[in-house]
C-alpha cells in the first residue's frame, strides 16, 4: 500500500530529481504547500508572499523503503542548516520543512530531524501542519527528466545531490542498482 510523505527542501525540481532515483518510490509530485493564497502560481510562490514553500510529494511502498530511510535521504541531500535558503534560492519558500500526514509521521519525522543534528549544524527544518497541497504546473513535474538537462542551474545543483544519494544510501538507489 502506498504511502505518501511531503517534503520542502529547497528547489522542487532537485528534491524530486533525488526522490525519483530511490527504490521503492512510486510517484513524486512536485508542488506548493503551507501558505495562505489559494492556488498559487509559480510567479507568486517565487515572489516569497504566498507563505507556501517548494515541495515534493513523495509516494512510497514502505515494504521496499522505510519512511525513516526516506527522511535520512532527504536530511542528506539537501542542507537542513539553512534558514530559507538553499544555494542560491533565497525566501521562505525555499525552506527546509516536513509536513507530517499523521502523528507516526511527526514522530518519526522528529526523530530524523535528531539523527540529522547528530552530523552537526543546527537543525532549522520545521515541522509544520499538514496543508492544502497544491500540483505544481505541468512543465514542474518529472523536470530533470525532461527540461532540467538543459538547465544550468539544474546542471549545477542536482548532479550533487544524485552523487551524494548513490555514495551514501547505494542499497537505495535505482542509478546504483542496475550499474
Amino acid at each position: 500500500m502506498t504511502e505518501y510523505v511531503t517534503l520542502a527542501g529547497g528547489c522542487f525540481w532537485c528534491t524530486e530529481a533525488v526522490f525519483k532515483d530511490v527504490i521503492g518510490v512510486e510517484s513524486v509530485e512536485s508542488g506548493y504547500i503551507g501558505g495562505h493564497v489559494p492556488n498559487p502560481t509559480y510567479r507568486q510562490v517565487c515572489g516569497g508572499d504566498t507563505g507556501h514553500a517548494e515541495a515534493i510529494r513523495v509516494g512510497f511502498d514502505p515494504a521496499q523503503v522505510s519512511l525513516a530511510d526516506m527522511l535520512d535521504i532527504f536530511f542528506a541531500t539537501h542542507d537542513p542548516t539553512q534558514l530559507n535558503r538553499q544555494g542560491n534560492d533565497v525566501g521562505t519558500q525555499y525552506r527546509s520543512a516536513v509536513f507530517p500526514a499523521s502523528p507516526e509521521q511527526e514522530a518519526a519525522m522528529r526523530a530524523a530531524i535528531e539523527r540529522a543534528g547528530e552530523t552537526g549544524g543546527k537543525i532549522v527544518t520545521t515541522v509544520e501542519p499538514m496543508d492544502t497541497w497544491y500540483p505544481a504546473e505541468g512543465y514542474h513535474q518529472d523536470y530533470w527528466e525532461t527540461s532540467g538537462r538543459s538547465n544550468p542551474y539544474c546542471m549545477a545543483v542536482i548532479p550533487p545531490k544524485l552523487q551524494k544519494l548513490r555514495k551514501s544510501f547505494a542499497a537505495r538507489s535505482r542509478a546504483q542498482t542496475a550499474a
